[in-house]
């Protein structure tokens, strides 16, 4: 039967390709995008209820507004701190001197000097460009996810970690929150705690969390047992075992799982400018909306540099030997260095406000909108063409069979697809997938993005292998490539679309391409590893046979590593429908158009919460598809 899957599933297709033919444009439930469905209007009349009854309504009156006022406030707080005048002054509490210094000097405490000065340089960049506000709206909502983030899922992950019942609990838990795009969290939330500060930065901490929970499990768990065992010989209880044995050993792991929750917060907190969160993704959103790519590249690169920095500070601080001791006198003297600089920032305004002088951004929103010009007058050509090869050898045609394709004949070939690579479980929760979706009503946006997403991760799977098996086989490819594939997944989603929108202007295929930008450092990844994780010795006894480096290829290599491409095809479809819902801003339309005008016009409202849970729905089929075809060790 396994032997037999590829003719089965290639004849499936060739049936369904056939079938089109006389059926197509019959029953595809089409939806014109001002049309509303019951379960639209309903949704409409729940948020209208939530509205009237939110200042009466015990459960919003004692639990949700508390929650949304104590979180605006600390996130108000940060922000009167950092970035906004407090106490009626015209400046922060703490100027941009204040800020940089202490940044630095933290920097230097948990890392090293180097990366305290390109801390300090980055921060000061941000003042360079005119963005020094926006820069620390988007700090402050970041810091206050990720604390709060951390206050929770640090125990919880410790949790995790020493019981077993309970990680067998919580890891579906964090699989379905990792699996939902991040759009997905942002229409329900504002249901509950309105537009603002309080409602992105909830957003942003759910979204940030499993990373801490799951990585913290990780450590705890990868504690040598033969460690724990002899404290426990002493008579160490588990409380001293907990305090004196697993979290020492695992710190660095620890800290590991805070890097990517501040990487993972980020991210989240520049989308969560679509419900109002101030920062540079407010800015981002603006521009792209405009089709403004000067504006948008240069608050695109403030995004960078601040995930950079943050990146750097964290992981120099989860690689540094704790050994490694501090000079005193030296921490004394930067000490004092800084109060100093914070009091002068307090206190003087050329030390609180960076100059207009200094502000570089005009320059570089000049220089991006010149180079935009220039590649869309000079290489219009070479993206024309690349963009209609894409678009009418594989998104039309796919999209069309999609789309146009009878509901009942695109959900047959869909469960038997799932039946033939998994299982009847498989194939189960596909079906209930396939039925939710005609149940939101937007099963024609459901296809077109589906088709997008399809698309863009064949073509995330051929970069992958080509790149993957030379990463994998090259040593010096793979310390070349690596640190870029690093810098990539360092990026937020929002900055691929700006350089991508300079090239192709507002489509589908831009969206397509920034998706495949964003998910093809993953999948190169896993193939790389998956190709190196193949026994030196099968390889030299493949090559001693006489094997062309062709043969060793397909033959051996790409099949041994067939689990690592199955991982890298299923991480690649999470990412790439992550991506192809936030191209809903330039132009991809589908989901994606649904949930943005779902935020910014209120009678479709509802049409934007079914999208999101819409989204949802293909994240789980395609997941639930890409898991069930990946082999068994039985099978290879």
């Amino acid at each position: 039967m396994i032997a037999r899957r590829p003719l089965l599933v290639a004849a499936l297709l060739a049936v369904w390709v056939v079938a089109w033919i006389p059926l197509h444009g019959l029953h595809t439930l089409s939806l014109s995008p001002a049309d509303l469905t019951p379960l639209h209007r309903w949704l409409n009349d729940v948020n209208d209820t939530v509205g009237a009854n939110r200042n009466s309504s015990p459960v919003f009156l004692y639990f949700f507004n508390e929650i949304r006022a104590a979180i605006d406030t600390f996130v108000t707080f940060l922000q009167a701190l950092i970035a906004q005048p407090a106490f009626g002054r015209p400046v922060p509490v703490l100027g941009w001197l204040g800020v940089v210094a202490i940044v630095a000097f933290v920097s230097w405490v948990v890392a090293n000097w180097r990366v305290a000065l390109l801390a300090a340089g980055g921060f000061v960049f941000f003042g360079l460009q005119g963005l020094w506000t926006e820069a620390m709206d988007t700090l402050a909502l970041t810091l206050a996810a990720v604390l709060i983030a951390l206050a929770v899922g640090i125990p919880l992950g410790i949790w995790a970690g020493v019981s077993d019942r309970f990680h067998r609990l919580i890891t579906p838990v964090l699989d379905f929150m990792q699996t939902m795009p991040t759009f997905v969290y942002l229409a329900p939330l504002t249901l509950l705690f309105l537009i603002g500060p309080a409602s992105a930065t909830i957003a942003t901490l759910i979204y940030a969390m499993p990373p801490a929970i799951r990585i913290t499990a990780h450590g705890i768990r990868s504690v040598p047992r033969s460690a724990i065992e002899s404290t426990e010989s002493l008579g160490a209880t588990p409380r001293q075992v907990l305090t004196g044995v697993l979290l020492p050993l695992s710190k660095r792991t620890i800290v590991l799982g805070v890097n990517q929750t501040i990487m993972a917060a980020l991210s989240m907190v520049t989308i969560a400018a679509l419900i109002d969160a101030p920062g540079l993704g407010k800015t981002v959103i603006k521009a792209l909306q405009t089709l403004d790519v000067g504006t948008a590249f240069n608050a695109g690169l403030a995004i960078v540099v601040l995930a950079i920095v943050l990146d750097r500070v964290t992981t120099a601080a989860s690689e540094r030997d704790s050994r490694s001791a501090l000079n005193k006198p030296l921490l004394a003297g930067f000490a004092i260095v800084t109060a100093v600089c914070v009091y002068l920032s307090h206190t003087y305004y050329w030390a609180a406000e960076f100059p207009d002088e200094s502000n570089i951004g005009r320059a570089l929103s000049k220089g991006a909108d010149e180079v935009t010009f220039w590649a869309q007058t000079e290489l219009s050509t070479a993206t024309e063409w690349v963009k209609d090869l894409v678009t009418y050898a594989l998104l039309n045609p796919l999209q069309s069979l999609l789309v146009e394709s009878p509901w009942w004949l695109v959900g047959a070939v869909v469960v038997t697809l799932a039946a033939l690579l998994g299982t009847v479980r498989t194939a189960v929760t596909t079906a209930v997938c396939v039925a939710a979706l005609i149940g939101t009503g937007l099963w024609q946006d459901s296809m077109t993005t589906l088709a997008m997403t399809l698309v863009a991760t064949l073509l995330v799977m051929v970069l992958g292998v080509l790149v993957g098996v030379w990463m994998g086989r090259n040593r010096l490819a793979d310390r070349i490539i690596r640190p870029i594939l690093d810098a990539g997944q360092t990026m937020p989603s929002f900055v691929y679309l700006v350089p991508f929108l300079a090239l192709f202007s507002a489509t589908r295929f831009t969206a397509i391409v920034a998706a495949i930008v964003f998910a093809a450092p993953v999948a190169i990844k896993l193939v790389a590893d998956g190709i190196r994780a193949i026994p030196a010795a099968t390889v030299e006894a493949a090559t001693a046979a006489g094997s062309s480096t062709w043969q060793l290829i397909t033959k051996v290599q790409l099949p041994m590593a067939r689990q690592s491409l199955t991982l890298a095809a299923n991480q690649g479809l999470i990412y790439v429908l992550a991506m192809v819902v936030v191209g809903g801003l330039v132009g991809a339309g589908a989901l994606g158009y649904d949930v943005v005008a779902g935020f910014s016009q209120g009678q479709l409202y509802g049409k934007g919460l079914a999208a999101g849970a819409a989204i949802v729905l293909l994240g789980i089929m395609l997941d639930r598809i890409a898991r069930a075809s990946s082999p068994s060790k039985g099978e290879l």
